[in-house]
C-alpha cells in the first residue's frame, strides 16, 4: 500500500467536494461529554481538508488541525484560512509539533486507522491537559444496507483491490482502547449524502482505494458506477446512507 501521509495527494479536491459531513448531533456530543466549548484547544489529528475542523471552529473553539499531507493541508487552508481560530499545522498524530499540555480535546476523524497507535498515544499524552478527551469520528455504512448499497459495495470489491482491506481496518476497538487507556463510550448518529451521478463519482474517486485514471481497473469501475446509478437514481440523485460511529474517553496515562 502507499504511505498513509502520501495516499490522498491527487484526491484532495474530490475529499473536499465530495466527502461526507458530520452530523450535528455527534457535534453536540463532543460538547456534552468532551467538553467541547468556545474556551476549548482542539488538536484535530489527520485534519485532512478541514471537513471537521470547520464544524469545530462553529462552536467556537481553537483548533489545531494537524495534517500531514500537503495536499489536503492546502485544501483546508483554503477553505477555512480566513479563521482566526484556525491553526493550520504540517505534523502527524506521531508528531503534532504542539506544546506540552496546551490541548484540551483531541479529536480525529477518518484518520485513526492511519495511526501508529502506541507513538500517537504517546504524543497525545504529551499534549492534552490533565483531564482531557479524546474522540474518535468515522462515517461508515449502516447497520442495514439498501439495494443501492448491496450494489455500490460490490462494484467496490469488484475494482478496488485495497478496498476490504482497508474498510476492515477502521474502527478497530482494542487499538481505540489501547490509545485512550481507559473505558471507552460509544455512540452512533445516522447521516446521509444526496448525489448526483458527478457527486457519486467524486465520492468515489475521494477514497484512497479507488483506482485513479490510468489504472486498468478505472475505466470498468466507472462504467460499473454508471450502471449502479441508473438503476438507483431517483429524480436524478441517490442517497448514500451512513452511521457516523463516535468513540470517545478521557485520555488516561499509565492505563
Amino acid at each position: 500500500m502507499t504511505l498513509a501521509t502520501e495516499r490522498f495527494s491527487s484526491r484532495a479536491d474530490a475529499y473536499a467536494r465530495y466527502r461526507p459531513g458530520y452530523p450535528q448531533s455527534a457535534i453536540d456530543l463532543l460538547a456534552a461529554s468532551c467538553r467541547l466549548s468556545a474556551a476549548a484547544a482542539v488538536a484535530d489529528l489527520g485534519s485532512g481538508t478541514g471537513i471537521l475542523t470547520e464544524l469545530l471552529l462553529a462552536r467556537g473553539a481553537q483548533v489545531f488541525a494537524v495534517e500531514p499531507n500537503d495536499a489536503m493541508r492546502a485544501a483546508a487552508e483554503a477553505r477555512l484560512g480566513t479563521q482566526a481560530r484556525f491553526h493550520s499545522i504540517a505534523g502527524s498524530a506521531e508528531s503534532t509539533t504542539l506544546p506540552d499540555a496546551s490541548i484540551n480535546l483531541l479529536v480525529a476523524a477518518q484518520a485513526f486507522h492511519w495511526f501508529d497507535v502506541p507513538a500517537a498515544r504517546r504524543e497525545a499524552l504529551r499534549i492534552v491537559r490533565p483531564g482531557a478527551f479524546g474522540a474518535l469520528l468515522w462515517n461508515e455504512r449502516p447497520a442495514r444496507v439498501d439495494a443501492f448499497l448491496v450494489d455500490y459495495e460490490a462494484l467496490l470489491l469488484k475494482h478496488a483491490a485495497e478496498y476490504a482491506a482497508i474498510s476492515a481496518s477502521r474502527a478497530d476497538e482494542r487499538g481505540m482502547r489501547e490509545f485512550f487507556g481507559g473505558t471507552m463510550q460509544f455512540c452512533t448518529f445516522p447521516n446521509q449524502q444526496h448525489l448526483d451521478f458527478v457527486g457519486l463519482k467524486g465520492r468515489l474517486m475521494s477514497s484512497s482505494y479507488a483506482p485513479e485514471e490510468g489504472h486498468p481497473q478505472h475505466e470498468p469501475m466507472i462504467a460499473g458506477l454508471t450502471e449502479v446509478f441508473r438503476r438507483h437514481a431517483r429524480h436524478g440523485e441517490v442517497v448514500l446512507r451512513y452511521r457516523t460511529l463516535v468513540y470517545f474517553a478521557q485520555l488516561r496515562p499509565g492505563s
